[in-house]
């Protein structure tokens, strides 16, 4: 049975907010353990999200967790420059410049591209483990996870002055 997917998109996004708004809260005496528990916890929970979701048989999952493994990895690297760039824009939001407006908004702009670059080129990797239906589904998936990403972030940054 599935389990009710706004939900557990939900809970999956606010623990990747959790990463974007926690981090620097996070107590100094330990941050990069506390940061890699929060890291691991929050795999655990997309890939149960995913794992619910896929109804794979028992070979597709073979051949799946791995490509899906590999894909979260550099995904996670997008993400990780997202965070940064969130941070820049937080740094700089009351005095910000037009050169610093510049230089986040392309940044921006290449995270994007860059994220386009790597859903195509994982894309004939899924295809060769999966169903074209299976395939789309998983996309499905992460274009909601990223949806809602995006939506929380969006409210939670104010427009530029």
């Amino acid at each position: 049975m599935k389990r009710n997917i706004k939900t557990i998109f939900t809970l999956a996004v606010a623990a990747a907010i959790t990463i974007f708004v926690v981090s620097p809260a996070l107590p100094q005496d330990k941050p990069a353990d506390n940061m890699q528990i929060l890291l691991e916890k929050i795999r655990a929970d997309k890939r149960l999200l995913v794992a619910a979701n896929m109804e794979l048989t028992e070979s597709e999952a073979k051949a799946f967790w791995p490509v899906y493994d590999n894909y979260q990895d550099e995904l996670f690297l997008l993400r990780s420059r997202t965070a940064r760039l969130i941070k820049d824009y937080g740094d700089s939001f009351k005095d910000m410049n037009n050169e610093k407006a510049r230089a986040l908004l392309d940044e921006s702009i290449t995270i994007e591209s860059l994220g386009l670059k790597l859903r195509q080129a994982y894309l004939p990797k899924f295809r060769k483990v999966l169903p074209e239906k299976k395939a789309t589904r998983y996309y499905q998936i992460e274009n909601k996870i990223q949806a809602m990403l995006n939506y929380e972030l969006a409210k939670g940054i104010p427009l530029v002055q």
